[in-house]
């Protein structure tokens, strides 16, 4: 639990629940706002004039909306149920106001309040009726010409009269239907007074450089507004304060490494590394080879190399993290890679084997004099060969190391650990990273791969504590890739010609991997979200076996299986006894079979972009071309779905992709595993906010450099909120 030294940052941290009570706390978190310092963050999504009237035509069935409207003309109707009905309008366009009257004399009341000619502020969900939209029911309060309340609907929208009146401004907050804008406004209200007394969250010389509102300035123009640049002024305050936080927490991170000191390991001609180049059966494509560089000149310092390498789907990052591998195997220590999963740590192993050859056969007889070992544990090890593993990696037989998160255990012990290499970033940690740099009397080096590109803005603001180095160009025997759009929904029988063209791949003899978001009808992989009516693998697979793919070699793998058993289909289908593996996203990363041509994703609207570019990799990684089908059946509403199946089909660039899945998760987590929903992050939006990540990473630098900044409490609670975030969620994130 954290210790916060000022008032201001201990009473923003403070539980909700300690602040307003167990009821209204529990519909907040339905936001994701758990302290007193998310609701007060919590801000506006417009803001209302009472002098303004609203535009219809930007109203869609089924939102919650709040309009400023006229009364065009009001009458009662007899029938079951009495009822108000009103007709309002922006000006040009009407829309219908229903009211129902419990007793007779509430018609009289509501009619007489909604004269013809009058304005209110209606609060309410829009639906249809006769093919007119309407709001049933609405929340209102009737205003004059200066936006003052002149008559509110009954006695218990006290809060909604009350937010009206207190500004000029009404600011229409992100709700619930529990949870409505009024009460959400009222709430901050409440809060608001002891906050703005305890102050500022930042020293008034660090408020000065930035240029930017006093705290309680701030929140008293984002929730008290009387004008809409000064409503906008005060946001951007938060806003800075979210990305001021996280960079300054990065800034410390790298003045702390650079505090620390390495043992330099620089190239040493005519050992392994050069031995491994000369045999190499291909030519290093340019990228490979200028990050090679930047990398052997980081490795040859006496300061920590802290690296991430983020490359394009094929594009040759195990090479360049293998050679710098063997860079510190030259130079007398260890290398490790850290791998997320036993089938990545497996592959990761054989594809390293391989390519050393008898350079990765250590002391055995007949080896090479450079030659090292190359060990591999992970949790399922039998118990004697964990100990031979362990062994070596203890005495320092091992020169390179492959595992799991088994690495991280008490009783793994190296010699002498030179260089950390951890793939697929976003499934570890800051403290996982923290764990393996622990077992080195001195800091090892680190490079962190990632096969997901991640655009600059987002690299910036989670991996601030990492130089970033990019592969952007695959190998040239690399081949092409195919991705074709199967639109189930308005052809279902082309269904029946994906399963023909496997059929055509696995007659030339080639193999086809088929991609469900399910494992069964309650079980789903990763981070797709259960849904109904989504494809199977455990039910599909029997339904292919004994119908369109009936006499073909069929396998299975999935997340739910034993290690054993999806390493066996794995192992069978990269050795050919398989012809069509039927997976789930267990074959996202580090599956190498370049026999396989073809890949068909069931239900790919299910996944997000950046998901389907790895998923689309597996296949063209030999010689063969690759055909990827996606079918998928979005319907209306799932705009977002086709946009994101359109961005696969027309572009096979994973970093233009990755800016275009940043686009379209708009407000979502960015970073998180969901790809959607709520996010630590509660203003600030990567991709728009490029500039201001930047001008606070300089401002962070500047600060930190300042004298007055050594002992700040302020600074300090302040860095401790962000690292906070980091450990909970999106700096542990890719």
């Amino acid at each position: 639990m954290a210790t916060w030294r000022t008032p201001i940052h201990r009473e923003l941290n403070r539980r909700l629940r300690d602040a307003v009570g167990e009821k209204t706390a529990v519909q907040f978190a339905k936001l994701g706002l758990h302290t007193v310092g998310d609701v007060i963050r919590h801000t506006p999504r417009r803001y209302l004039a009472g002098t303004q009237m609203s535009d219809f035509a930007s109203l869609r069935v089924g939102e919650e909306v709040a309009v400023v409207a006229k009364v065009q003309s009001t009458r009662i109707r007899q029938g079951a149920r009495q009822r108000v009905e009103s007709l309002i309008t922006d000006g040009s366009g009407y829309l219908t106001v229903t009211l129902f009257a419990p007793k007779p004399f509430h018609a009289t009341w509501w009619s007489s309040m909604l004269e013809p000619g009058s304005r209110g502020i209606f609060i309410g969900k829009v639906g249809v009726f006769n093919n007119s939209l309407q709001l049933t029911h609405p929340d209102f309060v009737m205003i004059d010409g200066q936006g003052q309340v002149t008559a509110k609907k009954d006695h218990v929208k006290q809060s909604m009269q009350r937010a009206v009146q207190r500004a000029t401004l009404v600011g229409l907050y992100p709700a619930t239907a529990k949870l409505p804008t009024w009460v959400i406004a009222e709430t901050i209200a409440l809060l608001l007074p002891s906050i703005r007394s305890l102050g500022d969250t930042l020293p008034p010389w660090v408020v000065d450089q930035a240029g930017v509102l006093s705290l309680p300035e701030a929140l008293t123009e984002v929730h008290e507004p009387v004008d809409v640049t000064r409503a906008e002024q005060g946001r951007d305050r938060l806003l800075f304060d979210e990305a001021f936080g996280m960079q300054l927490a990065m800034a410390q991170r790298r003045r702390t490494l650079d505090g620390l000191e390495a043992t330099p390991r620089p190239r040493t001609p005519g050992r392994l590394l050069s031995e491994f180049d000369n045999r190499l059966p291909f030519e290093l494509t340019q990228g490979q080879v200028a990050v090679g560089e930047t990398i052997f000149d980081e490795l040859a310092r006496p300061r920590p190399m802290h690296r991430l390498l983020q490359g394009e789907v094929g594009s040759g990052k195990t090479i360049v993290a293998l050679r710098a591998m063997l860079t510190v195997v030259d130079s007398g220590g260890q290398a490790v890679l850290l791998a997320p999963t036993e089938v990545l740590a497996k592959q990761h192993y054989a594809t390293i084997t391989g390519l050393l050859g008898d350079l990765g056969d250590g002391q055995r007889l007949g080896a090479h004099e450079h030659a090292t070992s190359v060990t591999l544990l992970t949790g399922s090890l039998p118990a004697a060969a964990k100990r031979q593993a362990l062994n070596e990696i203890t005495t320092g037989d091992a020169g390179i190391v492959i595992g799991t998160h088994a690495l991280l255990s008490d009783p793994v012990e190296f010699f002498e650990l030179g260089l950390v290499v951890i793939d697929e970033q976003h499934r570890f940690g800051v403290e996982q990273r923290a764990a393996l740099a622990a077992k080195s009397a001195q800091q090892p080096h680190t490079l962190v791969m990632t096969a997901t590109p991640i655009p600059r803005s987002v690299a910036m603001t989670v991996f601030g504590d990492l130089e970033v180095s990019e592969l952007r160009e695959r190998p040239a025997k690399r081949a092409a890739v195919t991705t074709v759009f199967v639109d189930t929904f308005n052809n279902p029988h082309w269904v029946e010609r994906a399963w023909q063209r496997i059929r055509e791949e696995v007659a030339k003899g080639r193999q086809a991997f088929i991609v469900c978001p399910a494992i069964s009808a309650k079980q789903t992989e990763g981070d797709v979200d259960p849904a109904t009516d989504m494809t199977a693998v455990t039910e599909l697979l029997p339904r292919l076996a004994s119908g369109p793919l009936a006499d073909l070699r069929l396998g299975m793998a999935h997340g739910k299986q034993s290690v054993a058993e999806r390493d066996e289909a794995m192992a069978d289908f990269a050795s050919g006894r398989i012809d069509v593996l039927v997976a789930t996203t267990v074959i996202e990363v580090g599956v190498d079979v370049p026999n396989a041509s073809v890949m068909v994703v069931m239900d790919a609207d299910r996944f997000g972009i950046t998901q389907l570019h790895q998923l689309r990799g597996r296949i063209g990684r030999g010689e063969h071309e690759g055909l990827c089908l996606l079918l998928a059946a979005p319907g209306e509403g799932q705009e977002d779905a086709q946009l994101r199946i359109r961005a696969l089909v027309l572009s096979d660039d994973g970093f233009e992709l990755a800016e275009r899945d940043l686009e379209l998760r708009k407000e979502g987590d960015v970073l998180g595993a969901a790809q959607s929903g709520g996010s630590s992050l509660k203003l600030l939006r990567v991709l728009e906010d490029a500039d201001l990540i930047r001008a606070t990473k300089d401002l962070a630098d500047r600060v930190l450099a300042d004298r007055r900044a050594l002992n700040d409490p302020l600074l300090a609670d302040l860095m401790t909120q962000a690292e906070l975030v980091a450990a909970g969620e999106w700096l542990e994130k890719g």
